[in-house]
């Protein structure tokens, strides 16, 4: 009896542990710090930033560079706040364009950066200052409907 009892003992703990190392593994893939090892912290600012949530992709040409760490509203002019966690080996310049972007027509959001060509690099906790706001499809296809069109809404006859 007790030999039993011993060995359903060794392998209640090698369950248990393998059941943590699991866990512990999808915890860090899903926030995304097992890959890539040294980030760093960038920011930028939007007037509209759709669904982008914590967790999205942030890519270059396609490529993933990193996630968006956290959104958050800025309360003295009420835009969003994005918080970007990128690669080290990733080196923005200051020039850099961050765009909102949606995979297909109903995808996930994401966000795009376009380095530009400036010498100087943005810094560790520095912002991106380029910026283009997220696309409201639902808003461009109702206007379409309804023959709204026009970016200039007086319109001369």
């Amino acid at each position: 009896m007790k030999q039993q009892t011993k060995l359903e003992l060794v392998v209640g703990a090698f369950v248990l542990t393998g059941l943590a190392g699991v866990a512990y593994l999808a915890l860090k893939i899903g926030a995304g710090t097992l890959v890539g090892g040294d980030t760093y912290l960038v920011s930028a600012e939007f007037g509209n930033i759709g669904s982008l949530t914590p967790g999205s992709n942030v890519v270059i040409s396609g490529v993933p560079v990193g996630r968006v760490e956290k959104v958050s509203l800025n309360p003295k002019n009420f835009r969003a706040i994005v918080d970007l966690r990128l690669e080290k080996a990733v080196q923005l310049p200051t020039d850099t364009i961050a765009s909102v972007k949606s995979s297909g027509l109903i995808g996930d959001k994401y966000l795009a950066l376009a380095p530009g060509a400036d010498a100087e690099m943005i810094a560790p906790g520095g912002k991106i200052t380029e910026h283009e706001d997220d696309v409201d499809i639902a808003s461009l296809i109702s206007r379409f409907a309804f023959g709204n069109v026009s970016p200039d809404k007086t319109e001369k006859k």
